[in-house]
């Protein structure tokens, strides 16, 4: 993986303290060379976000949750691909958001609807990339860790019920964005092969909307965003960015509509989520 080195440390030997759990180094080709991440045994609670970040930020581990989701399928059993995996700062966010919309919505087939609907002001089938969405012209009334942090406990509350549990973990990474790289994450396997480009996305992300990865699953994602769109004109503009990076969030969710979906997930919204079919 063309990546900054940050090896995972041994928990035991740098001191710090952790619940039961585990370290990962299974891939899709056999064991890596080192531990990939540390993920605890039983379930977060609503205070383990705050606590772990603050006790592996000196080892330069960031937390995130992971969940096993309706498959019970935990980061051992991810098939991991670090070695397929470049590094987040070798590429532009919105080189790689063109081409996704090249690849996806201008080559569309408009018989068959696939692309987003062209109703309103939504671009539909054949239109030209819109460009990157605008930073929001509020001022962002937290920190961005501190959001993060809120969206985490709310998760853990209810992992249960609508996530399948979830459980913390900590990442050898610099900055939020850098999770899915650092791990080889295939989520978006479906999409992109090389995590690192929607990583490099993540990171123009963190700079725009103070956005954080706060929960991964098998081909799952949310982010918390501390400084989301306001209004209807930059929910829209960045709704487009959200289609290039996950077509299936549009494709396959109802109401297949980037105008509706641009107001009722994006607009004011502090959590977004992704998911790769």
């Amino acid at each position: 993986m063309a990546t900054l080195p940050n090896p995972l440390p041994d928990p035991a030997a740098s001191g710090l303290v952790l619940p039961p759990g585990s370290l990962v180094d299974a891939t899709l080709d056999g064991p890596w060379h080192e531990p990939l991440l540390w993920y605890a045994d039983g379930p977060a609670a609503p205070r383990d976000w705050p606590d772990l970040r603050a006790a592996g930020r000196r080892l330069g581990l960031l937390p995130v949750l992971v969940t096993g989701g309706s498959r019970d399928q935990w980061p051992e059993d991810w098939d991991l691909c670090p070695d397929d995996t470049s590094y987040p700062g070798d590429h532009d966010a919105e080189e790689v958001l063109a081409e996704y919309w090249a690849d996806h919505v201008d080559h569309a087939d408009d018989e068959t609807g696939d692309g987003p609907s062209a109703d309103g002001d939504a671009p539909g089938p054949g239109s030209s990339w819109p460009g990157l969405a605008p930073v929001p012209a509020r001022e962002a009334a937290e920190d961005a860790d501190t959001v993060a942090a809120g969206l985490a406990g709310v998760i853990a509350a209810d992992a249960d019920e609508w996530l399948g549990g979830a459980r913390m973990a900590l990442v050898p990474a610099r900055r939020s964005a850098d999770i899915p790289a650092a791990i080889g994450w295939s989520g978006p396997m479906t999409h992109e092969n090389d995590v690192a480009r929607l990583c490099a996305v993540l990171r123009s992300w963190e700079d725009r909307f103070d956005a954080r990865v706060v929960v991964l699953g098998f081909d799952t994602m949310i982010v918390s965003v501390g400084r989301p769109p306001a209004t209807i004109e930059e929910a829209r503009a960045l709704a487009a960015e959200h289609y290039a990076f996950c077509p299936d969030t549009i494709d396959q969710s109802p109401p297949y509509d980037l105008d509706a979906y641009a107001e009722k997930a994006v607009l004011n919204q502090e959590a977004w989520s992704f998911w790769w079919d």
